[in-house]
C-alpha cells in the first residue's frame, strides 16, 4: 500500500511525441499541467515541428527537440534527462492523458529507496478500438489487454518482476542514472530498461488502478504492427541481456521475463493448429494415430477442464472465445516477430493513432483469410476422398471436420470483426457521457436538454428545440460540467426524428459540430472528457464477468452499480433542491429514466448531503415533472470501486422516489459524481 505522496518532491513530466495530432498532444499536456501534485512538464518533440513549439509556449510547458532521432524514444527521453533536474520522472505517450491524482497516487511508493519505478495500467478511452469488445446488454467492455493488466502484471508484481510499459509510469532518476539512462539498442526500451533496473537490485511496483487513458489501435493494421514491434523487442532484449543465464535476476524474475518473451512463439504453435486439420483431410496423414471412444473420453474432459481452469485463473478477465479470436488475429505477427530480426534490423515505429485506409488495413488479414479458406475448403475435399478411398477412418474424418470447422469459424469471426472496425470512419471517439445543457433561444426562452455522444469536434443534443430549427442552424449552449458552466457554439449537421406513443412524428435529437470559439471552454470540455474513467461509472460498465465457479455458486460477480445498461434507459435534464429546513442547496444534474418514465438514478456534479429531503425537477421533451426523495448510502461513482465507498467529492446515494402528480414512485439509486 502506498503512503501519501510527500510534499516538496521534484517531478518532471515527460510527454513524448513525433507525429501525433496537435489536438491529441494538447489534451495530454493540459492534463499533465493540471495534475494535483506540482510538476515541471516537458514536451519532447522528436518531430521538431514548429506547431509543437508554439503549443508549448502557449501552455507554458518546456519544449525540447533534437537535431536527429537517434535511438528513437529512448534517445528522446535520455536527451530530456540531460536538460531536466527532477528527482522523479513521469513518462506519458502523447495520447495518454493522466488523471488529476496520478502523481499523488504513485509518489508515495518511493518512500522505499529500493523502488526504481511505479507502473500503472495502460487503459484506453476509445472503446470502439480493435482491441475492445463490447456487449451493451450486459454493460460489458473487455479489452485484449485486460488479462495482462488486471491479473498477470499483479502476479509479476508479487515476484518483483512487473515491468515498465513505456507510458503511465513514474521512475526514480537516481535509478536511471545507475544504468546509464533509458536502455537503448532495442525497439522496446521499456522492457529493456526494466530488466536492467531489476539486475541492479532495484524493486518495481505495479499500482493496479487506472490513472491515465490513451488511444488504442483503431484497426487491425496498427494493432498488428504494434505487436510485431513488441515481439521483435522482446527477442532483442532476450539475447542482449541474457535472461536465462545472465547475472543479477532472481529465479522468479527470470521465469517471469521468460514467460513474457516466450508468448511470441505461440504464433508457431497456433499456425500448426490451424493447418493440421486441413493437411489431415487432404492427405490422410493423422497427427494422432487413433481417434476412438477411449481417446474422446479423455480428450473432451481435458479440453473442457482446460477452458474452465483458464477462466478461473483469469479471475473473470480471461474470455476464452474472445482470446482465441485474438490468437487468430496475432499468430502470423507473433511468428514473424520471432525471426524477422534475422533478416533485418527492427526499427522503432510509433503506433498509428489515426484511422487508416480500409483496403490497407484489411491487407493485414491475409493470414486469417488463408486459414479460413484452407480449413473450409479442406472439408469437402476430405469428404470426397473418404467416399472414394477411405483415406481416413470415420472417427478421424469426423474429428478433423469438427476441428477444421472450429478453425474456420474463429477465422471468419476475426475477419468480420476486423472489417467492422476498418469500416469505422469517425476520427474522434464520441464519449457516451450525458451532460445537462441550457439552449439559449431568443424568443423561445431557455430550453433545457441533454448533450451526449460528445467528441472534440461534435455531439448530439436531446431535448426541446426551436420550431424553425434546420440543418445549418447555429445554436448557443450553456453546458454544465462539475465546477463550471461552458459556453459552446454549434452548427446543426443532422436531425433525428422519432414517433411518440400514438405514432406522431417529432424531432428526437440533432447532430452538431462545434464552431471554434475561445479555447477556454473547449479545453474545459476536453479536460472533463479525457483523462478519467467517467464513462465507465456513468454507464455502469465492467470488464469482468463471472467465472464458472461464481456462476455455479450463484454469485453475481458485480457490484451494486452494475447492470443498469437496460433497453429504454435514458437521461433527462434535472434540477435538485433541498427541501425546506435545510441550508440552501441547488444543483443542476441528470435523472436516468426507464422506458415507463420512472426515475432510476440521479447524477449530480457535487456532493449531495446524506439523509436530506430533496426536490427534483425533471425536464423532458414535452413535460416538467417533480419528485421528492430522501438521500442515503453515499458512495463513489468509479469503476475501480467495489461496493459503496464514502467520498466527499464523488458520491452515489440510494433514494426512495415519491412522484408528484400522477407519477407513481419506486426505489431507485441516486448518484452524485464529479469528474
Amino acid at each position: 500500500m502506498a503512503l501519501p505522496a510527500p510534499e516538496g518532491l521534484g517531478v518532471d513530466v515527460f510527454v513524448t511525441t513525433i507525429n501525433e495530432p496537435l489536438d491529441m498532444v494538447r489534451r495530454t499536456l493540459l492534463a499533465a499541467i493540471r495534475m494535483d501534485y506540482p510538476n515541471v512538464t516537458w514536451l519532447l518533440d522528436d518531430g521538431a515541428r514548429p506547431e509543437m513549439a508554439e503549443l508549448a509556449r502557449e501552455l507554458g510547458v518546456n519544449y525540447l527537440s533534437r537535431t536527429d532521432s537517434a535511438n528513437a524514444k529512448a534517445g528522446n527521453l535520455n536527451h530530456a534527462l540531460v536538460h531536466s533536474r527532477g528527482e522523479f520522472i513521469a513518462v506519458f505517450d502523447a495520447d495518454h492523458a493522466p488523471r488529476h491524482d496520478f502523481l499523488t497516487q504513485t509518489l508515495g511508493y518511493f518512500s522505499d529507496p529500493r523502488v526504481a519505478f511505479v507502473q500503472t495500467p495502460q487503459d484506453f478511452y476509445n472503446l470502439d478500438s480493435f482491441q475492445h469488445r463490447c456487449i451493451p446488454r450486459k454493460a460489458f467492455v473487455w479489452t485484449e489487454q485486460s488479462l495482462f493488466f488486471r491479473v498477470i502484471q499483479r502476479g509479476k508484481d508479487y515476484w518483483n518482476a512487473a515491468f515498465f510499459c513505456g507510458s503511465c509510469a513514474v521512475l526514480r532518476r537516481a535509478a536511471l542514472d545507475s544504468i546509464g539512462g533509458f536502455a537503448t539498442g532495442t525497439v522496446t526500451e521499456d522492457l529493456h530498461t526494466s530488466i536492467r533496473l531489476h539486475k541492479r537490485g532495484y524493486a518495481s511496483v505495479y499500482h493496479p488502478q487506472p490513472l491515465a487513458f490513451g488511444v488504442a489501435p483503431a484497426t487491425i493494421r496498427p494493432f498488428l504492427r504494434q505487436r510485431i514491434r513488441w515481439g521483435q523487442g522482446a527477442m532483442q532484449v532476450w539475447w542482449k541481456e541474457g535472461v536465462i543465464l545472465g547475472c543479477g535476476l532472481t529465479l522468479p524474475q527470470r521465469l517471469n521475463y521468460l514467460a513474457s518473451m516466450l508468448t511470441y512463439f505461440d504464433g508457431w504453435q497456433k499456425a500448426v493448429f490451424y493447418v493440421a486439420p486441413a493437411v489431415a483431410l487432404a492427405t490422410g496423414i493423422m497427427p494422432i494415430t487413433a481417434v476412438n471412444v477411449e481417446f474422446l473420453m479423455r480428450f473432451i474432459p481435458y479440453y473442457v477442464l482446460t477452458f474452465w481452469v483458464f477462466e478461473e485463473v483469469g479471475r473473470g478477465y480471461g474470455r476464452s472465445v474472445m482470446i482465441e479470436q485474438y490468437n487468430m488475429a496475432r499468430f502470423a505477427a507473433f511468428a514473424w516477430s520471432t525471426i524477422s530480426s534475422l533478416f533485418s534490423t527492427p526499427r522503432f515505429r510509433v503506433t498509428d493513432k489515426a484511422l487508416t485506409d480500409r483496403r490497407r488495413s484489411m491487407a493485414y488479414t491475409f493470414p486469417q483469410a488463408a486459414a479460413f479458406a484452407l480449413n473450409l475448403g479442406a472439408i469437402p475435399v476430405g469428404i470426397g476422398l473418404y467416399l472414394v478411398g477411405h483415406h481416413l477412418p470415420l472417427g478421424g474424418l469426423a474429428a478433423n471436420i469438427v476441428w477444421a470447422s472450429l478453425n474456420a469459424s474463429i477465422a471468419g469471426a476475426t475477419l468480420a470483426f476486423a472489417r467492422r472496425r476498418a469500416a469505422n470512419r469517425r476520427q474522434d471517439y464520441r464519449f457516451p457521457i450525458p451532460l445537462p445543457y441550457r439552449l439559449l433561444a431568443p424568443g423561445d426562452g431557455e430550453m433545457p436538454g441533454v448533450i451526449d455522444d460528445i467528441s472534440s469536434s461534435g455531439c448530439r443534443l436531446y431535448g426541446r428545440f426551436p420550431a424553425n430549427i434546420e440543418v445549418g442552424f447555429i445554436l448557443e449552449l450553456e453546458v454544465f460540467v462539475p465546477g463550471r458552466t461552458l459556453g459552446l457554439r454549434l452548427a446543426v449537421t443532422s436531425m433525428v426524428h422519432g414517433h411518440d406513443a400514438v405514432g406522431q412524428p417529432y424531432l428526437k435529437a440533432i447532430g452538431c459540430r462545434f464552431i471554434p470559439r475561445g479555447r477556454a471552454d473547449r479545453d474545459g470540455l476536453d479536460m472533463f472528457l479525457y483523462g478519467s474513467d467517467l464513462q465507465w461509472g456513468v454507464r455502469s460498465l465492467t470488464e469482468r464477468l463471472q467465472t464458472p465457479l461464481e456462476w455455479l455458486a450463484g454469485l453475481s460477480g458485480r457490484d451494486q452499480l452494475r447492470g443498469d445498461a437496460e433497453a429504454g434507459l435514458h437521461w433527462a435534464h434535472a434540477k435538485v433542491e433541498a427541501v425546506r429546513g435545510m441550508d440552501a442547496f441547488a444543483e443542476t444534474g441528470l435523472v436516468q429514466r426507464d422506458g415507463t418514465g420512472r426515475p432510476r438514478r440521479l447524477l449530480a456534479f457535487s456532493a449531495v448531503p446524506d439523509d436530506i429531503g430533496i426536490r427534483v425537477s425533471v425536464y423532458t421533451r414535452f413535460t416538467l415533472e417533480a419528485y421528492q426523495a430522501q438521500t442515503r448510502h453515499a458512495a463513489q461513482l468509479s469503476r475501480s470501486s467495489t461496493g459503496c465507498r464514502r467520498n466527499g467529492r464523488n458520491r452515489c446515494c440510494g433514494s426512495c422516489w415519491k412522484g408528484a402528480g400522477s407519477k407513481s414512485g419506486g426505489c431507485a439509486r441516486s448518484c452524485a459524481g464529479s469528474s
